[in-house]
C-alpha cells in the first residue's frame, strides 16, 4: 500500500505563533499563574505540552466565563481572537494580557471595525458556538448578524436602505463560504464582499481535493475539536469524491477502512504537530497490503 503526504499539510503561521508566544510567556513567568483562555489551538496533544510548560488550561462555554475563573496572573488570549470585552474586562482586573490572536484573524477583526465606521451592518459566516465567531460577534452584536448556513442567508431580513457588508470565519470550507456569500450577493446586490477564508486553509482544502482525485481515500491528522481539519474532511468528501477519515492519533486508525485499498493520503489540520503526523505515516506504512 502507498501512502502519500499531501502538501502542504499541518501547522500554519498562525498556530506556530501562538505555540512559541505561549510556551515563551511560560518560561518567563515559571512558578507565576499563566492561563490560556481556552484551547490555544484546538489540539489535545498541543494542550498538554503547554501545561507541562507551565500553561494551564482555562476551558469555559465562552471566554467571558472563562475569564472568571482567572484571578491572578497572566492570561493568554488563544489564536482565534477575542471580543473587546473580554480584552476590557482582564485589563480592568488587573491582569498581564497576551494576546497570541492569528495575524489572518486580527486582520478580520480589524476589517468589521472599519465597515462598521463605514455605516455598515455586517453579516458574519461561521459557526455558532466556535470562538472565533464569538471574538469577531462580540465587536458589536447588535450589528454583526450570524449565519451558518445558505438557509440562514435565505432567512435574514434588513431594513430597505440598510447598507451590508458579508464576511467570514477563516477555516470553513471555501467552497460551501462562496455558495452563501453567491446567496447573499443574489439577495442584496449592493452588499460589499470580503472573503476572509485564510491562505492557509485554502491551500490545504484544494491541496486534498486535488490529491484525492488519484487516492482511494485520504486521512486527516486532527482533533475533533478543529474547524480545520473537519473542514479537510468535509471537502475531501464533497469535492473529491473520495472517503476521508479523522484521526487524532495512530491508534485510532482501522486497518478495516482500507481493505482493498492501494493508495491512502495523509493531511493534517493546521493545528497538528507535526510529530503525531509522522506516527499516523509510519502506522500506515506498517499496515500489511489487503
Amino acid at each position: 500500500m502507498e501512502v502519500v503526504r499531501i502538501a502542504p499539510r499541518g501547522y500554519c503561521h498562525g498556530v506556530v505563533e501562538a505555540i512559541r508566544m505561549a510556551k515563551k510567556v511560560g518560561a518567563e513567568h515559571r512558578g507565576e499563574p499563566v492561563a490560556m483562555l481556552g484551547y490555544l489551538v484546538h489540539n489535545e496533544h498541543v494542550t498538554r505540552e503547554l501545561e507541562t510548560a507551565g500553561v494551564r488550561l482555562v476551558d469555559a462555554p465562552d471566554r467571558m466565563a472563562g475569564l472568571d475563573q482567572i484571578d491572578a496572573g497572566t492570561v493568554i488570549f488563544t489564536a482565534h481572537g477575542v471580543s473587546p470585552r473580554v480584552v476590557e474586562t482582564a485589563r480592568a482586573r488587573g491582569l498581564n494580557v497576551v494576546d497570541a490572536t492569528c495575524s489572518d484573524v486580527t486582520r478580520t477583526h480589524d476589517l468589521v471595525r472599519r465597515l462598521l465606521d463605514a455605516g455598515r451592518e455586517v453579516v458574519y459566516i461561521g459557526k455558532r458556538h466556535h470562538p472565533e465567531p464569538e471574538g469577531v460577534v462580540g465587536i458589536d452584536p447588535a450589528r454583526i448578524h450570524l449565519i451558518e448556513s445558505i438557509e440562514e442567508a435565505d432567512a435574514v431580513e434588513f431594513a430597505p436602505g440598510t447598507r451590508l457588508a458579508v464576511t467570514c470565519q477563516t477555516t470553513l470550507s471555501m467552497w460551501d463560504t462562496k455558495a452563501i456569500i453567491d446567496r447573499l450577493a443574489e439577495r442584496f446586490p449592493d452588499i460589499e464582499v470580503h472573503n476572509e477564508i485564510c491562505l492557509a486553509t485554502q491551500e490545504r482544502q484544494e491541496a486534498a481535493v486535488r490529491a484525492a482525485e488519484d487516492l482511494d481515500c485520504v486521512v486527516v491528522v486532527g482533533s475533533t475539536r478543529s474547524s480545520n481539519s473537519r473542514r479537510l474532511v468535509q471537502v475531501v468528501e464533497e469535492r473529491g469524491g473520495r472517503r476521508a477519515f479523522l484521526v487524532d492519533t495512530a491508534d485510532e486508525l482501522d486497518p478495516a477502512w482500507f481493505r482493498g485499498m492501494r493508495r491512502i493520503g495523509v493531511t493534517a489540520g493546521a493545528s497538528t504537530p507535526t510529530q503525531i503526523t509522522r506516527a499516523v505515516i509510519t502506522a500506515l506504512e506498517a499496515l500489511p497490503d489487503s
